[in-house]
């Protein structure tokens, strides 16, 4: 079943084109990842599923039928990517004021300790951190036992053991047949939670597939080494990095890489091949739209 859609959805802010002919379903129980650099069209997309904005054209639905419409919005969780807190009220108080806008919400007590609050429960807002305040946002999209869940940078300004802490409330939520939806700069949470990766790109989307099928969309094996030689031009070779004193090359075929190095008389060791990171992969397919755009201009392509 889908629960959200968006059909050849296209926004435009001005002169800016935010989302291009964008296509995207979430069914039932998926737990999908949104990447894409800043500006691609991510958050725009979230507020035209959840009903805050209307596209320019193409269609949007919540379960089945008008974002807009109440009745349809609150079988839903949203954390945007900014929210305020009253900051004078304490953290169960603003659990109670949210919760009551809903029929059977999620008791504060399990809530809070879903999410690591339990101690904060009488801390005023106002005098939490950045991410304890975080963590409280992201805990009140669950308040009304939502169907489909939509998080915008979910764990933005969290340290590591929040972070994961947080990752458990998701997986959680999921696992009990929660549908989520979000959007993250960090790819090892996007590797960590989703099933699917959707990557959005220039307002379009890029790719839309698993974690493994995207990191094979570019075709490309991570090779490294240790060498103080000059590297020759190498056919196939989309990426190279040097770090902590090893070169990092990205290939299309690392068979025909090493044969090219041992040819070339380059002088190397600890040779390593591997396939590319989520990161790899994701930087690798906004770099080909950026590619593809600009020979679509009827400029050269970039090296």
């Amino acid at each position: 079943m889908i629960l959200a859609r968006a059909d050849q959805v296209t926004r435009r802010f001005g002169d800016v084109l935010a989302l291009d002919h964008v296509d995207l379903d979430v069914s039932s129980g998926e737990l999908v990842g949104l990447l894409g650099p800043n500006g691609a069209g991510k958050s725009t997309l979230l507020s035209l599923l959840v009903g805050i904005r209307r596209p320019t054209s193409g269609r949007v639905e919540l379960f089945g039928g008008d974002p807009r419409e109440p009745a349809r919005r609150q079988r839903i969780g949203v954390t945007p990517q900014e929210t305020g807190l009253p900051p004078t009220l304490r953290v169960g108080e603003v659990v109670d004021f949210v919760s009551a806008h809903y029929p059977d919400p999620v008791p504060r007590a399990e809530l809070l300790d879903r999410f690591g609050l339990a101690d904060l429960a009488k801390r005023q807002t106002g005098g939490m951190s950045g991410g304890q305040k975080r963590r409280l946002a992201v805990a009140l999209a669950f308040v009304g036992r939502p169907q489909l869940v939509f998080l915008d940078e979910p764990t933005t300004g969290l340290d590591v053991e929040a972070r994961h802490a947080l990752w458990d409330g998701i997986r959680s939520f999921h696992a009990e047949g929660g549908t989520v939806l979000l959007t993250s700069h960090y790819l090892e949470e996007i590797e960590a939670l989703a099933q699917r990766v959707v990557v959005i790109g220039q307002g379009r989307v890029l790719a839309d597939d698993t974690v493994e099928a995207i990191r094979g969309v570019v075709g490309a094996r991570r090779v490294s080494l240790d060498t103080t030689d000059v590297l020759p031009r190498l056919a196939g070779v989309v990426g190279v990095e040097r770090a902590d004193g090893r070169t990092h090359l990205l290939t299309t075929d690392a068979d025909q890489l090493v044969r090219e190095l041992v040819t070339a008389g380059v002088d190397f060791a600890n040779l390593e091949i591997r396939p590319t990171s989520l990161e790899e992969a994701f930087l690798a397919i906004t770099g080909r739209d950026e590619r593809s755009t600009t020979a679509h201009d009827g400029q050269p392509l970039a090296a």
